[in-house]
Formats: C-alpha cells, structure tokens, sequence
C-alpha cells in the first residue's frame, strides 16, 4: 500500500470522526498501527495533527455566512455578544492546560489501553448527559452567555485525554450547562477553529525540522481528503441532532473501546 492510499485512508477517518463525537485522534492513533504506520515518525505525527486543517476549512465552508455575520456583524451590540469574544473566552482554559500537562499527555497517545479507556468513558458521559440534561426549549447561538463559554472551554479540557473527543466534551459541557444539542454542537464546530488550528500551527512548527518536498504531497492528500468529507458529515450531523439522540454514537463508543480492549490481550501485549 502507498504512502498516499494510507493518507486517502487517514484523510477519511479524520473527516469522519472530527465532528462526531467519537474522538478522531482516537480513531487515527488506532488506525495507524493496522497501516503499518507510526504516529511517532514523519510525515504521520504531522498528518495526525495537519489533516484537521481539511476539517476546520469544512467548517468555516459551511457555516461561511452565519459565521461571518456572527463574528463581524453581530446582531445586538457590544463585546460581550461578539462570537470571537465568546471563543476566545473558550480557548483560554484549554490552552493553558495543554501547554501545561503536553509532557504528560503525549505518551497516552502510544497507549492503545488508555485511548480505549477514553473511548468508553466517553461514551457513558454522552449517554449520562443525553439522557438527563437534553433540553428543548427554542435557543440560538446568541444566547450563549461568556460563562457558558468559559465552561464549556473548562471541559473541552477532557479531550486532552487521546480518545475522549473534543467535539463530545463541548457538546455535553453546552448541554450540561442547559444548551439545546444544536446550539451546543453548533458552539463546538464554531470552536473547534480556534483550538484546532492552535494545536495544528503549534504541531507543524515544532516538526518543521522534519518537514520536506518529499512528505509534503502525502500531507496535503490527507488533508484534502479530511475537507471533503467534514464537509458532508459536518452538514448531516447538523440536521441529526435536531431530531435524534446520541445512542448509536454511545453504542459505537462502547465497543470500539472493548474491541481495542479484547484486540490486546489477545495479542498478549
């Protein structure tokens, strides 16, 4: 298999996993290991971080009109109702945590066990917030208050933990703190730009020794690849959180994790 098909391939799982809430850098890091690829080594550590620039370019493609009226030409007035002060507000504790516990995190990501751990109980935490903290009442983007965002930022923090989901922490801190599932997975795309393009740039300087015209096509298939389908996933999860529950994502959670589990020990690793 070429270095680009397993690209195409990691391309696909990033666009599919970064908006659902099943962890794409979960998926990824088990992923790579079946292709006969390190996440350790060029240009593979930099495509795990780099391809979610195909997903963030998914994001602000398709919510291109209302993002920029919210961020730019906010309907009411002052600071405190801009979008941009509400993720930057977002950001603040996720960014200090990562600089932080970086040390500490990044051996995780070499442990199937600890990535399926987060797996599973990821998917009890959606399952427990789906099912007692779902609310219905008509919201918008708007009317997310600057706490809000502050605590949904402060539990982001968990998907720090490889295999946790970014996109599920913020969904269920939006719905713990009373935002409908829309308006909390709309919140967490919007967020994901900012984060995620924070963690990308961070990545990409820290390799750029490693970074060269050799490696470079293998990035940009991968990062492609993740654009086009983010874009589709991103439009029809939006439309399934307005009518459906998380299940089938709690479900899929549950028994990845024990797969990985079961997989491990029966390779008496």
């Amino acid at each position: 298999m070429s270095d680009h098909v397993r690209a195409i391939i990691l391309g696909v799982i990033e666009g599919l996993s970064e908006f659902l809430p099943i962890s794409s850098t979960g998926h990824m890091l088990l992923a790579m290991p079946l292709l006969d690829i390190s996440a350790a080594e060029a240009p593979w550590s930099t495509l795990l971080w780099v391809s979610q620039f195909g997903a963030i370019l998914a994001v602000i493609v398709y919510f291109w009109r209302d993002l920029w009226r919210r961020t730019f030409r906010p309907a009411s007035p002052g600071w405190r109702r801009h979008l941009l002060t509400k993720l930057v507000v977002a950001m603040i504790p996720t960014v200090v945590l990562a600089l932080l516990l970086k040390k500490w995190l990044d051996p995780l990501e070499q442990q199937p066990l600890a990535v399926a751990a987060a797996l599973v109980a990821g998917g009890v935490a959606l399952w427990a917030v789906d099912r007692w903290f779902r609310h219905a009442r008509p919201q918008e983007l708007e009317d997310v208050t600057l706490t809000q965002a502050a605590l949904i930022g402060a539990v982001q923090c968990v998907s720090m933990w490889p295999g946790f989901s970014r996109s599920g922490a913020s969904i269920m801190g939006g719905m713990l703190l009373g935002l409908t599932p829309r308006v909390a997975a709309e919140f967490s795309f919007y967020l994901a730009i900012p984060t995620m393009l924070a963690a990308g740039v961070k990545t990409v300087w820290d390799q750029r020794a490693t970074l060269s015209p050799d490696n470079a096509g293998v990035i940009v298939t991968g990062t492609v690849t993740s654009f086009v389908v983010a874009l589709v996933v991103v439009a029809a999860f939006m439309e399934y959180v307005k009518r459906y529950r998380f299940w089938p994502f709690v479900v899929y959670r549950v028994l990845l994790g024990a797969a990985v589990v079961a997989y491990y020990y029966a390779a008496g690793r």
